[in-house]
């Protein structure tokens, strides 16, 4: 995969979604069908062999490549999501982010310490989502945890807030 290619395909979003912040804006990859298969061969082709049960997607744009990955590497798919959008009981855990602060949820049964998860977002900026979510997959005391982006936002330097032995992958870097 050209990752040149890929990366010319990824549009920049002045101002989105507040005055200040450059949005990279993926829909433009993913409606490309070419460019789609390939960055899932890719993706998927990382995590062969790793032994990884589950993917887990953040709300919202780790919804689509999280399943994609999963189906591809033979895992099941769990989604983190914003709070009151999963229906059974949940654990959450607050962050705070580039432009304000959130929450997200996982169903309290999603994941335990048999699984080896992959975290995937699309984007790691200031690393406050991920890390939320990382908190929250800690909790089930998995075998292994792998976090996993499309790209990263290098100067914002979000891998700073993880532990060392966290494996974090990015395609695309900034």
């Amino acid at each position: 995969m050209n990752l040149e290619n890929l990366k010319g395909l990824i549009r920049d979003i002045p101002d989105f979604p507040k005055k200040g912040i450059l949005f990279k804006d993926f829909t433009t990859v993913f409606k490309d069908k070419t460019a789609l298969h390939e960055l899932t061969e890719y993706m998927a082709s990382m995590y062969a062999g790793k032994g990884i049960t589950k993917v887990v997607g953040i709300e919202s744009r780790g919804f689509i490549m999280g399943p994609i990955i999963a189906e591809k590497i033979g895992a099941g798919f769990v989604p983190m999501r914003k709070p009151g959008k999963l229906p059974a009981e949940t654990w959450s855990e607050s962050y705070t982010k580039e432009y304000g602060t959130d929450t997200i949820e996982v169903h309290v049964d999603a994941l335990d310490e048999n699984d080896v998860v992959l975290l995937h977002d699309d984007l790691l900026a200031t690393g406050g989502t991920m890390y939320a979510a990382y908190l929250l997959v800690k909790r089930f005391n998995p075998k292994k945890i792998y976090v996993n982006f499309i790209s990263e936002l290098l100067d914002l330097n979000g891998r700073a807030l993880f532990p060392e032995d966290v494996e974090i992958e990015t395609l695309i870097k900034y």
